[in-house]
C-alpha cells in the first residue's frame, strides 16, 4: 500500500504531539511510557504513524488504543494497518463504528455551496478508493459520557453534526480537548470555526457550544493548527458567531 506521508509533526505539549498529514491530522498523547493515538490519517498512514511513534521514543506497541472521532476517510483510513503494526484496539462511537467497520457507507455530508469546491479539492489529496479497503477488524463501541483509561481519565463527549457518531475527548486533569471535525482552526488566518462538512449543520453548531462550554487550556482539531492557552475562552467567543439569540 502506498504511504500517506507525514507532513510535519509538532510538540503542543510535553505530552501531546500533533502529526500533520496532506489533508487532517492525528495526535499521540503519552502517559509514561503508554501512549494512546486519536485519529489515524487516510489509508497509507499507518506506518508513517509508526515511524512517528519511534521519532518520538516509543514502539508501535506501546500506542494502546487507537480512538477514531468520527468515520470519515481522512480520520480512520490509517486505523486498521497502525494496528496490525501495534497491536492497538481501535476505539469508536457506536453509531459510526459500523461505517470503520466497512459494514455500510457512510452518509454525504449536506454541503453549503462553497462547500463542494473544498471537499473535491480534499478528495484530490486522498490516496484513491480500493476495491477492498484495510478495515479494522475489531472496532470497541463508544458512548457519550464514557471514561477511557487514559490522561487521568479521558471522557468521550458526543458532538454530532459533523457525522451521527461524531465525538470529542476531554480530559479535565489536564485541560485538553480533542474537538475532531466538531470545531476546526481556519487555514486563512488561525480563528476558531464551526467544522465544515457537516450532516447536520443546526446539531453541529449546539455540539461545538457544548464542546467550548467545557474547560480547557489546550483545543486539538482536526484541521488546523491548535490552540494553546485559554482555549475555553476562545472556544466559547468562537461558537457565538454561530448562534441565534
Amino acid at each position: 500500500m502506498k504511504t500517506y506521508d507525514l507532513v510535519d509533526t509538532i510538540d503542543v505539549t510535553p505530552r501531546l504531539r500533533l502529526l500533520r498529514f496532506p489533508v487532517g491530522q492525528a495526535y499521540l498523547w503519552r502517559d509514561g511510557a503508554e501512549l494512546t493515538l486519536i485519529d489515524a490519517g487516510a489509508r497509507g498512514a499507518g506506518r508513517p504513524i509508526a515511524d512517528a511513534v519511534r521519532a518520538w521514543g516509543h514502539a508501535p506497541e506501546d500506542v494502546r488504543r487507537i480512538v477514531l472521532t468520527h468515520f470519515h476517510e481522512d480520520h480512520v483510513g490509517g486505523a486498521a494497518e497502525f494496528a496490525g503494526i501495534s497491536g492497538a484496539e481501535v476505539y469508536a462511537h457506536r453509531l459510526d463504528a459500523p461505517y470503520v467497520r466497512g459494514e455500510a457507507a457512510g452518509p454525504d455530508p449536506v454541503y453549503e455551496d462553497w462547500e463542494r469546491p473544498l471537499h473535491a479539492q480534499a478528495l484530490a489529496q486522498l490516496p484513491p478508493p480500493v476495491p477492498e479497503p484495510d478495515l479494522p477488524s475489531f472496532v470497541r463501541e463508544l458512548n457519550d459520557g464514557d471514561t477511557l483509561d487514559f490522561g487521568g481519565g479521558a471522557r468521550v463527549v458526543g458532538a454530532p453534526g459533523h457525522t451521527e457518531g461524531s465525538i470529542a475527548l476531554h480530559l479535565p486533569r489536564h485541560g485538553v480537548l480533542f474537538t475532531g471535525d466538531a470545531v476546526a482552526a481556519s487555514p486563512v488566518d488561525g480563528q476558531v470555526i464551526l467544522g465544515v462538512l457537516n450532516l447536520d449543520r443546526e446539531r453541529a453548531v449546539a455540539s461545538f457550544a457544548r464542546l467550548a462550554a467545557l474547560e480547557s487550556e489546550v483545543a486539538c482539531f482536526g484541521h488546523g493548527d491548535p490552540v494553546v492557552g485559554q482555549a475555553g475562552q476562545i472556544l466559547r467567543e468562537a461558537v457565538s458567531a454561530y448562534q441565534v439569540n
